[in-house]
């Protein structure tokens, strides 16, 4: 069997895979090089959600527990301090009041606290209107990546073995080879990397004159603030006004970011479907299959992507929220 595409879903349906006992594959010639590579690893269903997509939050919360057993089998840590969500003004107060009323709908009861109740869990912040307290947790998915690469070792090489394979899984990320091109189109998310001796110590997530930001604490001192979210047809470059608007949004909710040393500026491209929900399972093809399509929740939904991807390999009905027979696959299929 073939996994194409060695980012940290392909990486985690072929770790499934060998786990379960079939002759792997992966080929890659940059493995980890994509949208893993700068990813911030928030495991946030909750600061996710949005109205409109309980699929997203439903699978999101079944991935995130898998995520603290699944961190300790690739030996990697987990960030457990929770998240803030926080509105730096009145009017940005009303974005967190939303992200309440959303999860309200999904049937997650939170409460919005006051600044100073927001402040005394997070000193580290500036002036901020009020907020969210949620228990997600976060990863680094570079290490995550790096510890899947030793797992599979020689598995993992740049072209395909000279043997045939009995069945392919397509894990390209925003860029699926045909018919399945048109299912998943890149959306540019920017990153800015920075090392401090005072990060905070929540993920924090927030709105600055309704610009939204995230900073996301390393235990080596760095943060990940990221990020935007654009539709492009060019290729995933940082941008001077994307870094920009980053760093200004989180200098206010984090003053003491203003000393940070800056590390990196980057960007690549999320692989967004039509509903916002991945392809995971058959194609139509005989021995073809899809684990693509995750958007912004890659990271959080490897681990459940590779069970269901194994499942679906031998023989299990998919989830209807993500087969991919759900979608038009752009081309006949063979039957």
């Amino acid at each position: 069997m073939h996994v194409l595409g060695a980012g940290i879903v392909g990486l985690a349906c072929a770790d499934e895979l060998v786990t379960r006992g079939h002759d792997v594959a992966v080929v890659d010639p940059a493995p980890g090089s994509g949208a893993s590579a700068v990813a911030a690893g928030m495991l946030s269903p909750g600061g996710e959600a949005w109205y409109g997509e309980p699929d997203v939050h439903r699978l999101g919360v079944a991935s995130a527990r898998l995520w603290p057993a699944y961190a300790a089998r690739l030996g990697v840590p987990l960030h457990d301090r929770g998240t803030l969500v926080v509105g730096h003004d009145a009017a940005d107060r009303h974005d967190v009041e939303r992200q309440a009323a959303v999860l309200a709908t999904l049937g997650v009861d939170v409460d919005v606290l006051t600044s100073v109740q927001v402040r005394r869990l997070e000193p580290a912040l500036g002036r901020v209107a009020g907020g969210l307290a949620l228990r997600d947790r976060a990863v680094d998915p570079r290490a995550a990546v790096a510890a899947l690469l030793r797992r599979l070792g020689e598995r993992v090489r740049a072209r395909p073995p000279l043997a045939g394979a009995d069945a392919v899984v397509v894990a390209t990320g925003s860029r699926l080879p045909a018919p399945w091109t048109t299912l998943v189109r890149g959306v540019r998310g920017e990153v800015v990397r920075l090392r401090t001796d005072d990060p905070p110590r929540h993920v924090v997530r927030g709105w600055v004159g309704g610009e939204p930001v995230y900073v996301v604490p390393r235990p080596s001192g760095e943060v990940v603030v990221g990020a935007t979210v654009e539709e492009h047809d060019a290729e995933p470059v940082p941008t001077a006004g994307g870094v920009l608007r980053l760093l200004r949004a989180a200098r206010v909710l984090l003053p003491s970011l203003d000393r940070a040393e800056l590390l990196a500026c980057e960007a690549r491209d999320r692989p967004a479907t039509a509903d916002h929900l991945p392809l995971v399972g058959p194609t139509g093809d005989p021995g073809t299959f899809l684990a693509a399509g995750h958007f912004r929740h890659g990271v959080l939904l490897a681990p459940l992507t590779a069970r269901l991807l194994a499942d679906a390999v031998e023989g299990a009905d998919p989830d209807p929220a993500v087969d991919p027979r759900r979608l038009d696959l752009g081309g006949p299929q063979c039957t």
